[in-house]
């Protein structure tokens, strides 16, 4: 554990007078885009963010930063787990401030969670437990990706989402804060339990009653038509956003297309990967995807229920894939996405890593009309190094830092291979 006080931060450029937050957050993290949520921010006896990364060493670190005292705090909560940025972990915080932290390798053989042992300090933390709760019914039994949510309309039941069984959506609750976990549900399957299809999935809660879901045909490597579906989970049923019913929790699975359709590739005959949903202030799910008509050439788009139906719109043209192809070699992941991602709190916004001038810039976008026009201003600009992958602070405050990104201040050509830091920025402008 260690503390980066604010004449650190000083040395390192961070803490200008024309940028109050530190900007850097840690010198050393990384993530992917699919175990949420990233960061949290909890105000109770402390007004305080509290994020999880992997490190290029491959240890899983949850670091805080205090709103009043401009503090960080990093501590490594397991070390040498693996060194992917798909091992990053996910947060919840309990209703009394205690954090909890799940991680994953990538593919990994089971589930792994910490719990702090005071409420709002990182600083001590209860032994590691370890979870295997997919049910391994179709042979390969792995865990990747965990996606926490708690739900405090139903006693504080916290329902988990992740890869599992033979690499589908699968979900557990748990009605003890997470000490124990029912049996593995697979949420989507397309197919039947042969097939190698693999739906990828983003999911947003209200934090009430809701939990909402975003998710493919499977990987656009695999699919040249991936397309984009929605649905919900509320009340024991996962329903579509009109509120007509897919099929009842104790009935899993369901197939993709089942849900709302939010954007049909086969009529394009382009594929798309999914980046993030969430809730209006109406209730409404909000999701923005990534078109990928050629690999390099993605395009972010925006689609909004607006109560009848999903308005599609495009935000902006994104330009290539992010990672840094090694010379002469052939890109092993070209339908990676710089990023984009919502605004939680207000989901007339978004962030965006896009290619400007060769190097990919986060930028802050925000629409009036349920996305067909858009406004946008720099968060990062000029810049030295690629910034990417942004996602913006679950419960935001105003005095901390809304959003965060990995910016590749050292390299970035696969996710086994990286040396980044993670930085931030303040809120609303």
């Amino acid at each position: 554990m260690f503390q980066i006080p604010c004449l650190l931060l000083i040395f390192l450029g961070a803490c200008s007078s024309t940028q109050p937050l530190p900007r850097v957050l840690t010198p050393d993290g990384a993530w992917c885009w699919f175990a949420d949520p990233r960061a949290v921010h909890f105000a109770g006896n402390h007004d305080r963010t509290y994020a999880g990364w992997v490190n290029s060493r491959g240890d899983i670190v949850v670091g805080q930063f205090d709103h009043a005292s401009a503090h960080i705090t990093e501590v490594v909560v397991r070390k040498r787990l693996e060194r992917d940025d798909h091992a990053n972990p996910a947060l919840w915080i309990a209703a009394d401030g205690r954090i909890t932290v799940v991680y994953t390798k990538h593919a990994g053989e089971a589930f792994y969670a910490r719990t702090t042992e005071q409420p709002e300090d990182i600083t001590v933390w209860r032994a590691e437990r370890v979870f295997r709760p997919n049910a391994g019914k179709y042979g390969r039994n792995n865990y990747c990706y965990p996606n926490p949510y708690r739900l405090t309309a139903e006693n504080d039941r916290v329902y988990m989402f992740w890869r599992g069984d033979h690499w589908k959506p699968t979900m557990s609750v748990s009605d003890d804060g997470g000490m124990t976990w029912s049996e593995g549900r697979i949420v989507l399957m397309r197919g039947g339990s042969t097939t190698h299809n693999r739906p990828y999935l983003k999911a947003e809660s209200n934090g009430r009653d809701t939990i909402h879901l975003a998710f493919t045909d499977g990987h656009p490597r695999n699919e040249p038509q991936n397309s984009i579906y929605y649905a919900r989970y509320r009340g024991g049923r996962f329903e579509r956003a009109d509120g007509s019913t897919i099929t009842l929790l104790a009935a899993l699975p369901f197939v993709p297309r089942s849900g709302d359709v939010v954007y049909d590739g086969k009529k394009t005959d382009v594929r798309a990967w999914i980046w993030d949903v969430a809730e209006d202030a109406k209730g409404h799910p909000v999701i923005v995807y990534a078109r990928l008509p050629q690999e390099r050439e993605h395009r972010y788009h925006y689609a909004r229920w607006d109560g009848q139906r999903f308005v599609d719109h495009e935000i902006c043209i994104a330009g290539p894939w992010f990672p840094a192809t090694p010379s002469g070699r052939r890109e092993r992941e070209p339908h990676y996405s710089g990023g984009v991602v919502l605004d939680h709190e207000d989901p007339n916004v978004v962030y965006v890593s896009r290619h400007v001038d060769g190097v990919f810039e986060i930028e802050r976008w925000q629409t009036h009309d349920l996305g067909k026009t858009w406004t946008s201003s720099p968060v990062t600009e000029n810049s030295k190094h690629h910034n990417v992958r942004p996602f913006v602070v679950r419960n935001r405050g105003t005095s901390g830092p809304a959003v965060l990104w990995m910016c590749v201040d050292g390299e970035y050509t696969h996710y086994t291979k990286y040396r980044t830091s993670l930085r931030m920025a303040g809120g609303s402008k």
